[in-house]
């Protein structure tokens, strides 16, 4: 099961939140997810050109306002010079939605180790026409000299410009999908080439959600002494015992 599914989807409400935090009655639902959807869908579109590195778009609605924040490796850029880009983001959104939109942004600490940064980086790659595999040979090391614990790339289209479309796959480290306690992360992009598109999907392993690791059963316990059987009349030093006179 944990091979078919996205590790997001498959730990979302166990160890980690759902991306859209609100509540709705059963009448407006639908609307408010469909919107939620359409909100993602422009603001990537509207700051493709830019390259901001995004890595998700997490959306909370209150009765007053809808908050979205946006999580990105590069803040500067969504920002723009003394804020105009992200006004001009809101106001864009507030005619699409007809609601109070307030915008946020969070820095990514790490982008080396999120998935869909990576994967925008790669399909920024492969547009340039660099070659596949150097592109993912450099993913790969970079990942795991920022100290993830384990990555696994593949790469589906006409890679390098073939006639008939293929498959590659890399993976370096432990990637346990089935784990739920596992860090695993999970990011898509399309690169679009001249040849066609090509689809981009990383799994990443960034270590165990439980802070708290159970300590070895060799190591840091007491221990134990084990108790002697009796012995029993005429048993030597060694253990071999005779017959009583």
């Amino acid at each position: 099961m944990g091979q078919k599914i996205r590790p997001t989807g498959f730990r979302t409400g166990i160890m980690i939140g759902w991306q859209s935090s609100w509540y709705a009655n059963k009448n407006d639902f639908s609307e408010l997810l469909v919107e939620d959807f359409n909100i993602r869908k422009f603001v990537l579109k509207l700051l493709k050109k830019k390259r901001p590195q995004i890595a998700k778009i997490q959306i909370e609605r209150t009765r007053e306002k809808v908050i979205v924040t946006i999580h990105s490796a590069k803040i500067g850029v969504i920002i723009g010079k003394k804020g105009a880009d992200i006004d001009k983001l809101t106001q864009l959104l507030q005619n699409l939605t007809r609601r109070v939109i307030e915008v946020k942004t969070i820095e990514v600490g790490r982008p080396e180790t999120d998935p869909q940064i990576i994967a925008s980086e790669i399909a920024e790659q492969l547009e340039k026409r660099s070659s596949f595999r150097r592109t993912m040979k450099q993913a790969t090391e970079k990942a795991m000299g920022a100290g993830a614990k384990g990555i696994k790339l593949q790469l589906s289209g006409r890679l390098g410009g073939a006639e008939m479309a293929r498959c590659e796959k890399s993976m370096s480290g432990s990637v346990p999908l089935s784990t739920l306690r596992a860090k695993v992360d999970y990011g898509f992009f399309e690169a679009t080439t001249p040849q066609g598109n090509i689809g981009i999907k990383v799994w990443i392993n960034n270590g165990d959600y439980l802070t708290e690791e159970a300590p070895d059963a060799n190591q840091g316990a007491p221990a134990r002494r084990r108790r002697r059987a009796p012995r029993r009349d005429g048993d030597g030093q060694g253990g071999g015992g005779g017959r009583p006179n």
